[in-house]
Protein backbone atom coordinates (compact mmCIF):
# COMPACT_ATOMS: atom_id res chain seq x y z
CA UNK A 1 0.00 0.00 0.00
CA UNK A 2 1.48 3.11 -1.02
CA UNK A 3 1.96 5.62 2.42
CA UNK A 4 1.60 9.58 2.03
CA UNK A 5 4.99 9.89 1.15
CA UNK A 6 5.18 7.91 -1.53
CA UNK A 7 1.87 9.89 -2.53
CA UNK A 8 3.33 13.05 -2.28
CA UNK A 9 6.85 11.76 -3.92
CA UNK A 10 4.81 10.25 -7.25
CA UNK A 11 3.16 13.77 -7.44
CA UNK A 12 6.46 14.81 -8.49
CA UNK A 13 6.41 15.24 -12.51
CA UNK A 14 9.39 12.98 -13.40
CA UNK A 15 7.76 10.08 -11.75
CA UNK A 16 4.69 10.39 -13.60
CA UNK A 17 6.27 11.28 -17.29
CA UNK A 18 8.38 8.02 -16.39
CA UNK A 19 5.47 5.97 -16.46
CA UNK A 20 3.05 7.85 -19.17
CA UNK A 21 2.12 6.91 -22.12
CA UNK A 22 5.21 6.37 -24.71
CA UNK A 23 7.90 5.79 -22.04
CA UNK A 24 9.73 2.57 -21.89
CA UNK A 25 7.68 2.04 -18.31
CA UNK A 26 4.03 2.21 -20.17
CA UNK A 27 2.07 0.11 -19.00
CA UNK A 28 3.76 -0.99 -15.74
CA UNK A 29 2.38 0.48 -12.31
CA UNK A 30 3.95 1.61 -9.76
CA UNK A 31 3.67 0.20 -6.20
CA UNK A 32 6.44 1.84 -3.91
CA UNK A 33 9.21 4.62 -4.17
CA UNK A 34 11.77 5.28 -1.95
CA UNK A 35 15.13 7.64 -1.56
CA UNK A 36 17.99 5.54 -0.99
CA UNK A 37 21.76 6.98 -1.05
CA UNK A 38 23.45 8.45 -4.47
CA UNK A 39 26.26 10.26 -4.05
CA UNK A 40 26.60 14.08 -3.66
CA UNK A 41 25.59 14.84 -7.18
CA UNK A 42 21.96 13.21 -7.70
CA UNK A 43 19.14 11.95 -6.05
CA UNK A 44 18.62 8.02 -6.02
CA UNK A 45 15.35 5.74 -5.55
CA UNK A 46 13.99 2.22 -5.32
CA UNK A 47 10.95 1.71 -7.30
CA UNK A 48 8.86 -1.44 -6.41
CA UNK A 49 6.28 -2.08 -9.81
CA UNK A 50 3.23 -3.85 -9.43
CA UNK A 51 4.59 -7.07 -10.78
CA UNK A 52 7.23 -6.90 -8.49
CA UNK A 53 10.17 -6.06 -10.37
CA UNK A 54 12.27 -3.23 -8.62
CA UNK A 55 14.33 -0.69 -10.27
CA UNK A 56 16.89 1.80 -9.33
CA UNK A 57 16.72 5.44 -10.52
CA UNK A 58 18.97 8.16 -10.09
CA UNK A 59 17.99 12.20 -11.18
CA UNK A 60 19.45 15.24 -11.73
CA UNK A 61 18.37 18.46 -12.93
CA UNK A 62 18.11 18.75 -16.49
CA UNK A 63 21.18 20.29 -17.13
CA UNK A 64 22.90 16.96 -15.87
CA UNK A 65 21.11 15.13 -18.57
CA UNK A 66 24.43 14.65 -20.28
CA UNK A 67 26.50 13.32 -17.34
CA UNK A 68 23.83 10.96 -16.77
CA UNK A 69 23.92 10.22 -20.85
CA UNK A 70 27.87 9.13 -20.38
CA UNK A 71 27.67 7.85 -17.45
CA UNK A 72 24.68 5.26 -18.93
CA UNK A 73 27.74 4.61 -21.82
CA UNK A 74 30.23 3.46 -19.84
CA UNK A 75 28.10 1.20 -18.15
CA UNK A 76 27.73 -0.41 -21.60
CA UNK A 77 31.34 -0.40 -22.41
CA UNK A 78 32.32 -1.63 -19.11
CA UNK A 79 29.26 -4.86 -19.49
CA UNK A 80 30.67 -4.99 -23.03
CA UNK A 81 33.97 -6.44 -21.75
CA UNK A 82 32.80 -7.81 -18.42
CA UNK A 83 32.82 -11.71 -17.52
CA UNK A 84 29.38 -12.09 -16.01
CA UNK A 85 30.69 -15.18 -14.24
CA UNK A 86 32.70 -12.92 -11.80
CA UNK A 87 30.96 -9.37 -12.08
CA UNK A 88 27.70 -7.55 -13.01
CA UNK A 89 27.65 -4.38 -15.03
CA UNK A 90 24.15 -3.50 -14.80
CA UNK A 91 22.57 -2.40 -17.74
CA UNK A 92 21.10 1.11 -18.39
CA UNK A 93 17.41 0.76 -18.99
CA UNK A 94 16.58 4.43 -19.56
CA UNK A 95 17.81 7.41 -19.68
CA UNK A 96 16.50 10.64 -20.88
CA UNK A 97 14.14 13.97 -19.59
CA UNK A 98 11.43 12.86 -17.75
CA UNK A 99 9.47 15.71 -16.25
CA UNK A 100 11.76 18.49 -16.28
CA UNK A 101 14.37 16.07 -14.89
CA UNK A 102 17.02 14.03 -16.22
CA UNK A 103 16.75 10.18 -15.25
CA UNK A 104 18.53 7.27 -15.29
CA UNK A 105 16.93 4.17 -14.69
CA UNK A 106 19.18 0.79 -13.86
CA UNK A 107 18.16 -2.93 -12.65
CA UNK A 108 17.72 -2.79 -9.18
CA UNK A 109 21.08 -4.48 -7.26
CA UNK A 110 21.05 -5.60 -3.36
CA UNK A 111 24.75 -4.86 -2.64
CA UNK A 112 25.47 -6.84 0.22
CA UNK A 113 29.33 -6.69 0.44
CA UNK A 114 31.73 -9.77 1.51
CA UNK A 115 34.82 -11.01 -0.52
CA UNK A 116 35.69 -9.20 -3.52
CA UNK A 117 37.98 -11.33 -5.13
CA UNK A 118 35.47 -11.68 -8.18
CA UNK A 119 35.33 -8.13 -8.10
CA UNK A 120 39.39 -8.01 -8.98
CA UNK A 121 39.14 -10.94 -11.17
CA UNK A 122 36.32 -9.28 -13.31
CA UNK A 123 37.62 -6.12 -13.62
CA UNK A 124 41.41 -7.44 -14.23
CA UNK A 125 39.45 -9.50 -17.18
CA UNK A 126 37.95 -6.47 -18.21
CA UNK A 127 41.24 -4.79 -18.22
CA UNK A 128 42.85 -7.34 -20.21
CA UNK A 129 40.46 -8.37 -22.18
CA UNK A 130 39.67 -4.50 -23.90
CA UNK A 131 43.65 -4.24 -24.18
CA UNK A 132 44.25 -7.26 -26.21
CA UNK A 133 41.33 -5.98 -28.81
CA UNK A 134 42.28 -2.18 -28.46
CA UNK A 135 43.60 -0.14 -31.44
CA UNK A 136 46.43 1.68 -29.73
CA UNK A 137 44.48 4.95 -28.35
CA UNK A 138 44.18 6.31 -25.32
CA UNK A 139 40.96 8.48 -24.78
CA UNK A 140 37.13 8.78 -25.42
CA UNK A 141 35.06 9.55 -28.23
CA UNK A 142 33.81 12.61 -26.68
CA UNK A 143 34.26 14.64 -23.86
CA UNK A 144 32.91 13.48 -20.62
CA UNK A 145 32.87 13.91 -16.75
CA UNK A 146 34.63 12.51 -13.52
CA UNK A 147 32.07 13.19 -11.56
CA UNK A 148 30.73 16.68 -12.23
CA UNK A 149 34.21 17.66 -13.28
CA UNK A 150 35.03 17.97 -17.02
CA UNK A 151 36.84 14.67 -18.60
CA UNK A 152 38.07 15.82 -22.13
CA UNK A 153 37.58 13.18 -25.04
CA UNK A 154 39.62 12.98 -27.89
CA UNK A 155 42.60 10.22 -28.74
CA UNK A 156 46.25 9.70 -28.88
CA UNK A 157 49.05 6.92 -29.06
CA UNK A 158 51.29 9.07 -26.52
CA UNK A 159 49.97 7.66 -23.14
CA UNK A 160 52.20 10.34 -21.11
CA UNK A 161 51.30 13.23 -23.62
CA UNK A 162 47.41 12.65 -23.51
CA UNK A 163 47.51 12.10 -19.21
CA UNK A 164 49.40 15.01 -18.70
CA UNK A 165 47.35 17.74 -21.90
CA UNK A 166 44.15 15.85 -21.62
CA UNK A 167 44.16 15.06 -17.57
CA UNK A 168 46.40 16.82 -16.12
CA UNK A 169 46.44 20.09 -17.35
CA UNK A 170 42.54 20.96 -17.50
CA UNK A 171 42.28 19.96 -13.80
CA UNK A 172 45.16 22.44 -13.20
CA UNK A 173 43.94 25.58 -15.17
CA UNK A 174 40.52 25.13 -12.95
CA UNK A 175 42.73 25.04 -9.88
CA UNK A 176 44.29 28.00 -10.57
CA UNK A 177 40.87 29.39 -9.83
CA UNK A 178 40.79 28.45 -6.30
CA UNK A 179 44.72 30.06 -5.81
CA UNK A 180 46.86 27.64 -6.78
CA UNK A 181 50.29 28.57 -8.55
CA UNK A 182 50.61 26.26 -11.36
CA UNK A 183 53.08 27.97 -12.86
CA UNK A 184 56.19 26.17 -10.85
CA UNK A 185 54.99 23.23 -11.59
CA UNK A 186 54.75 23.36 -15.70
CA UNK A 187 58.77 21.95 -15.64
CA UNK A 188 57.28 18.83 -13.91
CA UNK A 189 54.84 17.76 -16.35
CA UNK A 190 57.06 18.01 -19.43
CA UNK A 191 58.90 15.17 -17.00
CA UNK A 192 55.83 13.01 -15.81
CA UNK A 193 55.58 12.75 -19.67
CA UNK A 194 58.30 11.25 -20.53
CA UNK A 195 58.03 8.86 -16.96
CA UNK A 196 55.00 7.87 -17.79
CA UNK A 197 55.78 6.14 -21.37
CA UNK A 198 58.69 4.68 -20.01
CA UNK A 199 56.24 1.26 -19.25
CA UNK A 200 54.61 1.41 -22.88
CA UNK A 201 51.14 0.52 -21.48
CA UNK A 202 48.71 -0.43 -23.75
CA UNK A 203 44.86 0.83 -23.57
CA UNK A 204 42.66 -0.65 -21.31
CA UNK A 205 38.94 0.11 -21.07
CA UNK A 206 39.32 1.30 -17.23
CA UNK A 207 36.09 2.69 -14.58
CA UNK A 208 38.06 5.72 -14.25
CA UNK A 209 36.79 6.60 -10.85
CA UNK A 210 37.35 3.61 -8.97
CA UNK A 211 36.89 4.40 -5.16
CA UNK A 212 34.80 2.43 -2.61
CA UNK A 213 31.35 3.72 -3.16
CA UNK A 214 31.00 2.70 -6.90
CA UNK A 215 32.13 -0.86 -6.43
CA UNK A 216 30.63 -3.42 -4.12
CA UNK A 217 29.69 -7.48 -4.50
CA UNK A 218 26.26 -8.79 -4.49
CA UNK A 219 24.50 -12.46 -3.24
CA UNK A 220 25.56 -14.80 -5.04
CA UNK A 221 29.40 -13.25 -4.69
CA UNK A 222 30.00 -11.51 -8.37
CA UNK A 223 31.46 -8.42 -8.38
CA UNK A 224 29.73 -5.37 -9.37
CA UNK A 225 30.94 -1.94 -11.04
CA UNK A 226 28.56 1.31 -10.73
CA UNK A 227 29.51 4.93 -11.58
CA UNK A 228 31.83 5.30 -14.17
CA UNK A 229 34.44 7.86 -15.75
CA UNK A 230 35.05 5.26 -18.45
CA UNK A 231 38.07 5.88 -20.85
CA UNK A 232 40.85 3.99 -22.17
CA UNK A 233 44.21 4.07 -20.02
CA UNK A 234 46.65 2.64 -18.66
CA UNK A 235 44.75 0.01 -16.86
CA UNK A 236 47.14 1.10 -13.61
CA UNK A 237 44.77 4.15 -12.73
CA UNK A 238 42.31 2.08 -11.40
CA UNK A 239 44.18 -0.17 -9.10
CA UNK A 240 45.84 3.35 -7.94
CA UNK A 241 42.67 4.55 -7.07
CA UNK A 242 41.45 1.77 -5.04
CA UNK A 243 44.28 2.73 -2.88
CA UNK A 244 43.64 6.66 -3.03
CA UNK A 245 40.21 6.59 -0.42
CA UNK A 246 40.44 2.96 0.61
CA UNK A 247 37.44 0.36 0.34
CA UNK A 248 38.81 -2.62 -1.18
CA UNK A 249 40.41 -5.98 0.63
CA UNK A 250 43.28 -7.70 0.36
CA UNK A 251 41.08 -10.58 -1.36
CA UNK A 252 40.25 -7.92 -4.61
CA UNK A 253 44.27 -7.18 -5.07
CA UNK A 254 44.52 -11.08 -5.07
CA UNK A 255 41.98 -12.03 -7.43
CA UNK A 256 43.38 -9.49 -9.98
CA UNK A 257 47.07 -10.79 -9.83
CA UNK A 258 45.56 -14.10 -10.17
CA UNK A 259 44.50 -12.94 -13.63
CA UNK A 260 46.64 -9.87 -15.14
CA UNK A 261 49.57 -8.96 -12.26
CA UNK A 262 50.82 -6.11 -12.49
CA UNK A 263 54.53 -4.78 -12.96
CA UNK A 264 56.39 -3.93 -9.62
CA UNK A 265 57.04 -0.46 -11.31
CA UNK A 266 53.35 0.28 -11.15
CA UNK A 267 53.49 1.80 -7.14
CA UNK A 268 55.87 4.17 -9.29
CA UNK A 269 53.20 5.89 -10.64
CA UNK A 270 50.59 5.70 -8.75
CA UNK A 271 50.81 9.12 -7.14
CA UNK A 272 51.22 10.57 -10.41
CA UNK A 273 47.77 8.78 -11.31
CA UNK A 274 45.62 9.80 -8.24
CA UNK A 275 46.81 13.29 -8.69
CA UNK A 276 44.38 13.81 -11.65
CA UNK A 277 41.82 12.10 -8.95
CA UNK A 278 42.56 15.16 -6.14
CA UNK A 279 42.77 17.69 -8.17
CA UNK A 280 39.47 17.30 -9.35
CA UNK A 281 38.07 16.68 -5.87
CA UNK A 282 39.96 20.00 -4.87
CA UNK A 283 37.84 21.63 -7.67
CA UNK A 284 34.85 20.23 -7.04
CA UNK A 285 34.70 20.28 -3.28
CA UNK A 286 37.77 22.49 -2.27
CA UNK A 287 38.17 22.65 2.01
CA UNK A 288 41.18 19.64 2.90
CA UNK A 289 40.90 17.99 -0.71
CA UNK A 290 43.15 21.53 -2.07
CA UNK A 291 45.73 20.85 0.58
CA UNK A 292 46.02 17.32 -0.57
CA UNK A 293 46.43 18.33 -4.17
CA UNK A 294 49.17 21.17 -3.31
CA UNK A 295 50.81 18.58 -0.36
CA UNK A 296 51.07 15.52 -3.67
CA UNK A 297 52.13 18.24 -6.45
CA UNK A 298 55.37 19.30 -4.00
CA UNK A 299 55.96 15.99 -3.15
CA UNK A 300 55.98 15.24 -7.32
CA UNK A 301 58.00 17.95 -7.86
CA UNK A 302 60.51 17.36 -4.97
CA UNK A 303 61.05 14.12 -6.82
CA UNK A 304 61.45 14.90 -10.20
CA UNK A 305 63.45 17.58 -9.45
CA UNK A 306 66.10 16.69 -6.41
Amino acid sequence: MLTSEDKKTMTNKWVAALFASKSPLEGKQLQKIEPVSGGCIHQAWRLLLNDGQQIFAKTSNIELLNVLRIEAEGLRTLKNWANSLLINVPEPLIVGEFGEKAVLVLPWLELTGGDQKSLGQGLALIHQQSANNSQGEFGWKEDAFIGKGPQPGGWDRDWGKYFVQMRLKPQLKIASTWGLDIREFEPMLSKLTHFLNEHQPCPSIVHGDLWGGNASVISDGRGVLLDPATWWADREVDIAMTKLFGGFSKSFYQGYEEIWPLPRSAINRAEIYNLYHLINHANLFGGSYQNQCTSSLKRLYKSFNP
